[in-house]
């Protein structure tokens, strides 16, 4: 939007909630785990629901490596794999690298589980914010992967592959 200016902010959360003040801002955008587990709620004008504001592919998603020959590490690590998790992940990965997605380009996905079906909806947006390609698909959970490469040439097919190209001019 032409009348946001946006600041890069660093720093912890609460260097974060300072520069709030110090460098008069009219408001911050942080991560919610964050400030809930600090009990800061209170200070929260607005939660943002995936409506709003889709996280970036894979947001809040922890992955662990082992070295493939540890075979006992990997039977460890396995009773830690969240499943529906992991069908998710694997979907909004599959839409990520349909597009060919880099840092360049602002490129949004969410899939959420509902009663054995997968929603994913997604979107990818020009550097400047001024256009933005969005859809959403829906199917059994068991093909999320599908679902992901669907979603993905349905918004190419709406205009994310010029977006995509200016983006890859820009990196």
């Amino acid at each position: 939007r032409p009348d946001l200016e946006i600041v890069p902010l660093r720093g912890n959360l609460d260097t974060r909630i300072k520069k709030l003040s110090t460098l008069n801002l009219d408001a911050i955008i942080l991560a919610s785990a964050g400030l809930r587990r600090m009990g800061w709620e209170d200070q929260v004008a607005e939660f943002f629901e995936p409506e709003v504001m889709l996280p970036a592919v894979g947001q809040g998603v922890l992955a662990i490596e082992a070295r493939w020959e540890d075979k006992w590490v990997q039977h460890l690590l396995k009773s830690l794999n969240h499943s529906p998790t992991q069908l998710c992940f694997m979907a909004e990965r599959s839409f990520l690298q349909r597009l060919g997605g880099g840092c360049q380009v602002p490129i949004a996905g969410l899939a959420q589980l509902f009663s054995g079906r997968l929603i994913l909806s997604a979107l990818v947006a020009a550097g400047n914010g001024r256009e933005v390609i969005r859809g959403k698909l829906e199917g059994p959970s068991a093909q999320g992967e599908d679902l992901g490469r669907r979603l993905a040439e349905e918004l190419l097919e709406k205009g994310a592959s010029d977006i995509l190209s200016e983006g890859e001019k820009k990196g």
